[in-house]
């Protein structure tokens, strides 16, 4: 016991994690390192860890310390609530319910979308001469949609894109990072995507443009416990200053870096923390 005593207090790891998709396992390093950085301590990475759910709870168990999110997610398939239009209605929203209820603060938005965006192939979009979600309705096809399960599982997922009655069979639901691979080898035609994947910098694909608005705005921002916040009072100025540095053609050409160039996560963020001024 005085061997214990003389130990002194264990100290609290602070913990970065993300879901399983190129853009958040980059964002999540991103985070890490400038955590790193500004506070001069070692941070534990659990990145691709799982889908929205499992970081949540992850979160409330004190497995994890901060991980990005989207504020109309957290009001929808956390909160249980039908998201706003007005995206800063959502941001308030979700702020002070998830402080009220969980004790976690939810921060300013990082500067980019991940708004549900549905991608062909080039190919498909040109023959069947579409480029909207209203035209691929019309078009003379059963398309094939392969979604991920998160957008499977989402109150604003499936039900949103029904609105547009596009013929189609039983949607397909994947992991996240196969979808790109079961539509360029043709397993489906029509995937739902995030409106930050590196994706939509290839030639070989296009977006068909949501001319109805049917998918809600997904601001990215980070939700982190406030106990840790307390703990380590530099810890919310270094992650406020990434507020605003994470625009979206920023991230597609960070996520085009990790998904298509298969650079590492840690130099593409370096890279992205030297540019920005931040290292």
């Amino acid at each position: 016991m005085a061997l214990a005593g003389g130990c002194g207090e264990t100290k609290v790891p602070v913990v970065v994690g993300s879901e399983n998709t190129p853009e958040q396992i980059v964002v999540g390093e991103i985070v890490a390192e400038q955590i790193e950085n500004r506070l001069g301590q070692k941070v534990q990475r659990r990145l691709g860890f799982g889908g929205e759910s499992i970081l949540y709870q992850g979160l409330l168990a004190g497995d994890i310390t901060v991980y990005p999110d989207y504020a109309a997610s957290i009001e929808a398939n956390i909160l249980r609530e039908r998201p706003d239009p007005d995206t800063a209605i959502v941001l308030e929203r979700t702020r002070s319910e998830m402080g009220r209820t969980a004790h976690v603060d939810l921060l300013g938005p990082l500067g980019y979308e991940g708004t549900a965006v549905a991608m062909v192939r080039k190919t498909t979009a040109e023959k069947a001469r579409i480029s909207t979600l209203s035209g691929a309705a019309k078009a003379a096809l059963k398309w094939k949609l392969g979604v991920s399960y998160d957008f499977q599982q989402r109150s604003d997922g499936l039900a949103s894109i029904s609105a547009y009655k596009i013929p189609m069979d039983l949607p397909r639901a994947m992991d996240a990072a196969q979808l790109f691979p079961a539509l360029q080898q043709g397993q489906v035609d029509m995937i739902v995507a995030n409106n930050a994947d590196g994706h939509i910098l290839s030639p070989d694909y296009a977006v068909l443009d949501d001319d109805q608005k049917v998918f809600p705005a997904y601001q990215a921002c980070l939700l982190v416990r406030q106990d840790t916040l307390a703990r380590l009072p530099k810890l919310q100025a270094a992650l406020a200053d990434l507020s605003g540095k994470l625009t979206t053609p920023v991230v597609r050409k960070l996520v085009a870096d990790l998904a298509l160039e298969h650079r590492p996560a840690p130099d593409i963020a370096a890279g992205f923390l030297r540019d920005a001024g931040l290292k």
